[in-house]
């Protein structure tokens, strides 16, 4: 019998020891803090010069894309009845065309950020292998004895490619939301009134606050989704890993029955997951309606009142939608 060959009841049935629960809102944020200093890597001043031209590159997309409703907006008044006849023709066809170029910037400078930051990501997925690879050989005999190989390495593949996603997340979504927030609420409170910016803030913060408590809430679900897809990888890999085994107690059907039992519980978990994220989505969608008929209703009054114009409202509405 080959050693290390998993009986029906050795050690290929142990489950890996599970960690403490800790209260789910601090994952995350403590997760994106360890992954923070890749992002600006010690001794490599490329590395950090592409950081920052990323980051510079990333402010003249959100520049850009909040400058394409103001385009639209003045396009519309231009077309208005009131319009002279010269301006119906040359006005609106430049502002259109400015229009064009400004989405084309937006959506260039996106991917020109993406390409410089490219180097810093793959970089930083590397070390992160590295450094797991170094700490697995660094751990006892023990451990290695008590957790199966199959799980092991679905765990380093799924942290490993979660860095790249982190990162993205951390420049791209954290840092580009807030920037575009600060740039719209500027704009909403300089070229309208101080209402909508304080409108539009508290549908954010609405907004953030459903999504924090309600994703914390729904993470039981992924985490036993990943907990059930390491248990299940763990007995294929094991299992064919120990085949003549297998075959020598002739337990195939034993086998695939058991493996299929951790199927039907990443089955389970991954329904349950989808389910709470159509409510999440849902809820979500609600709360952005109510703020969004709340600023424009307070926009039409304005309109109404011959405060503002179509294009005003043209824009408003543009910025909002863009913006959530």
């Amino acid at each position: 019998m080959p050693i290390g060959a998993a009986l029906p009841h050795d050690r290929g049935d142990m489950t890996p020891p599970t960690t403490p629960n800790r209260p789910s809102a601090a994952i995350p944020f403590s997760a994106l803090g360890r992954i923070a200093p890749h992002l600006w890597p010690v001794g490599e001043p490329m590395l950090r010069l592409r950081v920052v031209a990323a980051l510079l590159l990333l402010a003249a997309a959100k520049a850009a894309n909040v400058l394409v409703p103001i385009a639209y907006a003045r396009a519309v008044d231009a077309l208005a009845p009131q319009s002279g006849a010269g301006a119906v023709i040359a006005v609106p066809i430049a502002l259109l065309v400015g229009y064009g170029l400004l989405r084309v910037m937006s959506s260039a400078l996106g991917e020109l950020r993406n390409a410089v930051f490219s180097k810093v990501q793959a970089r930083a997925g590397r070390r992160v292998a590295l450094d797991v690879f170094r700490h697995l050989h660094a751990l006892s005999m023990r451990f290695h004895m008590d957790r199966a190989t199959g799980g092991l390495s679905r765990v380093i593949e799924r942290g490993v490619r979660g860095i790249a996603t982190s990162l993205n997340f951390l420049l791209f979504n954290i840092i580009p939301t807030i920037v575009e927030i600060l740039f719209v609420s500027v704009i909403l409170w300089w070229m309208f009134a101080a209402s909508f910016a304080l409108t539009m803030l508290g549908t954010i913060i609405a907004y953030v606050a459903f999504t924090l408590i309600f994703t914390n809430w729904r993470l039981r679900f992924r985490r036993q989704m990943n907990q059930t897809d390491e248990e299940a990888n763990t007995k294929a890999v094991d299992s064919l890993l120990n085949y003549e085994t297998v075959k020598y107690f002739g337990n195939e059907k034993f086998e695939a029955s058991r493996y299929d039992t951790f199927l039907a519980s990443y089955q389970e978990a991954a329904i349950q997951s989808q389910r709470s994220l159509a409510v999440l989505n849902i809820g979500q969608q609600i709360i952005i309606v109510i703020g969004l008929i709340a600023i424009l209703w307070r926009a039409i009054l304005g309109v109404e009142a011959g405060l503002l114009t179509l294009g005003d409202l043209v824009l408003i509405n543009t910025l909002m939608i863009q913006l959530y």
